[in-house]
């Protein structure tokens, strides 16, 4: 990847967890008490750019566009790796192991990566569509993941060989949920 391109784009990220529980049932408690310092963590993590949260609120766990019982996160970084040492070799690795605990298991997609554009903040609905593209079409520089990841340079080739698709905007297109 050149620098141009990579300092050009950065990377997004949607995951959503099917809640077991209700949100504020004792099983669950133990995940909401690490909330706080893994938020805390990712905010001051290098290469963390944004992440969603919801208006007067430390965390987007109140907002439910994929379902009442789907709880969303989503944030942007300046590199592929960047995300994956904060999701792989930090304080947030604890909450992934013991996921099954809170969480049912998805049987489809239920992360997607994208590149962005450096300084655009993707809005949920960008977010669930790029899911959507993923279970449906599989991983493509639109939308992909770690395990079958592309380079922003393969996303910017993509983008000048294919017209955008017609996006249907949803109430939530709007916002990019700055918090």
């Amino acid at each position: 990847m050149t620098a141009s391109v990579h300092a050009a784009y950065h990377l997004a990220q949607l995951n959503i967890a099917t809640l077991r529980y209700p949100f504020d049932d004792p099983r669950v408690a133990p995940f909401v008490e690490m909330l706080d310092p893994v938020n805390t963590a990712a905010d001051g993590a290098p290469g963390f750019v944004w992440r969603l949260v919801e208006e007067g609120a430390a965390d987007a766990t109140g907002l439910r566009p994929a379902g009442e019982d789907v709880i969303i996160n989503m944030s942007v970084w300046e590199t592929q790796e960047a995300l994956w040492d904060f999701a792989y070799r930090t304080g947030h690795l604890e909450v992934m192991r013991r996921r099954r605990e809170w969480f049912e298991r998805h049987v489809e997609a239920h992360m997607v990566l994208w590149w962005v554009p450096a300084g655009h903040l993707p809005t949920v609905g960008e977010a669930l569509e790029r899911l959507e593209d993923l279970r449906a079409h599989g991983p493509s520089p639109r939308a992909f993941t770690f395990a079958s990841s592309y380079t922003a340079t393969e996303t910017a080739r993509h983008l000048q060989d294919v017209p955008p698709a017609p996006f249907t905007s949803t109430a939530l297109d709007d916002s990019p949920g700055r918090g």
